[in-house]
């Protein structure tokens, strides 16, 4: 359970939901729940929480660090059933507080499904000298698995084409039993995993229908985006639409966001338009830190330092930081855009676990470690001594969630959804986000009952580009519902990028709504903060701050007609404990120094765009055009 106050709290939030008739109405309101398991598609969308970026013991690196979760395992815990957590060092039963609505396992396409033959002793791949090394846990045969994905040198045995597809179709069987319409949705997927010295340059692929490809492409066959790229468009000619969705911009040495192609010169049109139309989404946090900025790129940003990981994947040196956090990156993009007519890095928000443990851990007191065997007990995750390559398994985090606004829970339907950028992530709590943008939205917006349908009809909702306007600033809407198992809210603020005078990238932040009738300073303009009610001995805090529910209809107060603009959402929660302190305290080991014991929660909403009449291009609405985006 999250929070001890756990029925006070399911209370507040049916109370709020009543506010206003945001949820009693035929509308549905702001989060359209009534219409979520009748079976009918509902046009103003519900939202969908789930996990679209996990490893099972299918990955070679989750099963080398001693994973032994399969397929089933993960889609019977993500929809909420208990299940054991089986490495080759523990097995505990572990349950979901909160079943997810969706979700995709994204193995890695190295050595997709090898692994788990290879301890099999009627299967042929038992018969290998590093199989043989596996099923003594040699700690080499690690070291040997890793260094193949590290340099994109697989081994000719472990990745025949006809293995490759035989493990593949394996994969799509179990995904296939576990879709279950209108209630769990399962997406196709494969991780590409692209890490040349340690530069993560990785994607999750995503397929729409319930065939998928004859085979993933894995970076044995390229390390280059662009060749990914090429891959997806011919499976999109075949009829299989894809997308893609990069991650860990942060470790990825700079290059996820840069202005060049990875490791091949300047980025051309050509390649800033095939980036825009395969990769419409971008993941900001999962167990390997938060990608969405850092304090050397936002100094005034108050909330910048949230879950810092510094150090490229298995190299023990610190990542680049320019190029590689995505709020610089939307500015970049908008660059790029003037110079090549195309906006590479015009991209959506989502979030999601990179668990290799074989479970999705998003939540902080139901954590039970992101890699196998190596983080199984308190023990080993509160370790504080670093591991070979300088990193403590505390300092990682838990899973982000994924949050989609689509018309039902179906596999079309949250493909879609994804493809339109309606989503927002957060670091794990489930947080209701509703956002839009517009011209001419009525201050009281939010208190009228069908507020939803009005803001769709007048404007557009996260992802999307301002419709065309001269003049005046635009306003826009935001609502947030706290999770009913977490902390309140301590505010809303929304994060403007835009391009400055001397053509570089710039931001400002805005607290625009927030609890507790809190004032803001009258020298610095910051608002103080809500508070903590933590106590980190028990692990345990009370819900005596904050508020459940936070809303606003806000206009941009520096608005310059003239400038291209990219707005999006942060919603703060009040401290919560992090996964590091419960574990401390179920365990009474210490939390290692330097690891905060309190984390405010958060959700990112997918952007907004403003683009000035004079610099827009013919390439606006190429692409996928949302259900009821109107036409121009």
């Amino acid at each position: 359970m999250r929070n001890s106050e756990s029925l006070r709290l399911i209370t507040i939030f049916l109370a709020a939901l009543s506010v206003n008739g945001l949820a009693m109405g035929a509308d549905s309101g702001a989060i359209g729940e009534p219409g979520r398991e009748s079976g009918k598609a509902n046009p103003l969308k519900n939202v969908y929480f789930g996990e679209q970026h996990l490893h099972t013991q299918n990955s070679p690196d989750a099963f080398a660090a001693g994973s032994r979760q399969t397929w089933d395992d993960a889609f019977r815990y993500g929809r909420g059933e208990e299940v054991v957590l089986h490495t080759i060092a523990t097995k505990n039963k572990i349950k979901r507080g909160t079943p997810y609505d969706f979700m995709a396992i994204t193995d890695h396409a190295e050595y997709f499904g090898v692994m788990p033959r290879m301890i099999d002793p009627k299967d042929p791949l038992a018969k290998s000298d590093l199989a043989k090394r596996l099923q003594k846990n040699d700690p080499t045969a690690v070291g040997d698995i890793l260094h193949d994905i590290l340099t994109s040198t697989g081994r000719p045995e472990f990745t025949a084409p006809e293995l490759l597809k035989d493990n593949w179709q394996n994969y799509i069987k179990v995904a296939n039993k576990y879709n279950d319409p209108g209630k769990f949705t399962t997406l196709i997927a494969f991780e590409w995993t692209s890490i040349p010295n340690g530069r993560n340059m990785h994607r999750n692929v995503f397929f729409r229908n319930d065939t998928g490809p004859r085979a993933p492409f894995s970076s044995f066959d390229s390390i280059y985006p662009e060749d990914l790229w090429t891959y997806m468009e011919v499976q999109r000619n075949a009829g299989n639409e894809v997308f893609a969705i990069p991650h860990n911009g942060n470790v990825s040495d700079g290059w996820m966001y840069s202005p060049n192609k990875f490791l091949g010169g300047p980025m051309d049109n050509r390649y800033a338009r095939r980036q825009q139309e395969n990769e419409p989404l971008t993941e900001i946090i999962q167990t390997k830190g938060s990608s969405d900025t850092h304090p050397a790129l936002s100094p005034n940003d108050e909330f910048a330092e949230f879950e810092m990981f510094p150090n490229l994947i298995n190299v023990g040196q610190p990542s680049q930081i320019r190029y590689g956090y995505i709020r610089q990156g939307l500015v970049e993009g908008m660059i790029l855009e003037g110079t090549h007519g195309y906006n590479p890095f015009k991209m959506g928000i989502v979030s999601g676990a990179d668990s290799h443990s074989g479970y999705s851990n998003n939540e902080e007191f139901n954590f039970h470690g992101s890699h196998g065997a190596l983080e199984d007990t308190p023990q080993k995750r509160l370790n504080p001594k670093p591991d070979a390559a300088g990193d403590m398994p505390s300092r990682l985090g838990s899973a982000g969630t994924t949050a989609v606004w689509a018309e039902e829970n179906t596999r079309t339907a949250i493909f879609d959804a994804m493809k339109a950028k309606e989503t927002y992530g957060t670091s794990g709590t489930l947080i209701r986000l509703r956002f839009f943008g517009g011209w001419d939205y009525p201050k009281n917006l939010v208190e009228k009952k069908d507020f939803v349908k009005k803001a769709y009809k007048g404007g557009v909702p996260m992802g999307q580009d301002l419709p065309k306007k001269a003049g005046k600033a635009p306003t826009f809407v935001v609502w947030a519902l706290k999770d009913p198992e977490s902390g309140n809210l301590d505010r809303i603020q929304i994060v403007k990028g835009f391009i400055n005078k001397w053509g570089r990238t710039d931001e400002k932040i805005y607290d625009v709504a927030w609890s507790d009738d809190r004032k803001t300073d009258a020298k610095t303009g910051k608002l103080p903060p809500v508070g903590n009610t933590v106590d980190v001995k028990t692990a345990k805090y009370t819900n005596d701050i904050g508020d459940s529910q936070l809303s606003v209809v806000w206009t941009d107060p520096d608005f310059d007609p003239k400038q291209k603009a990219v707005y999006y959402v942060r919603v703060l929660e009040i401290p919560t404990p992090r996964w590091s302190t419960y574990d401390s305290v179920n365990s009474g080991l210490p939390v290692p120094e330097g690891i905060p014991a309190t984390l405010q929660e958060r959700a990112w909403s997918s952007p907004i765009w403003y683009t000035p009449e004079a610099t827009r291009t013919g390439n606006k609405w190429m692409g996928f055009r949302p259900h009821g985006q109107p036409k121009e």
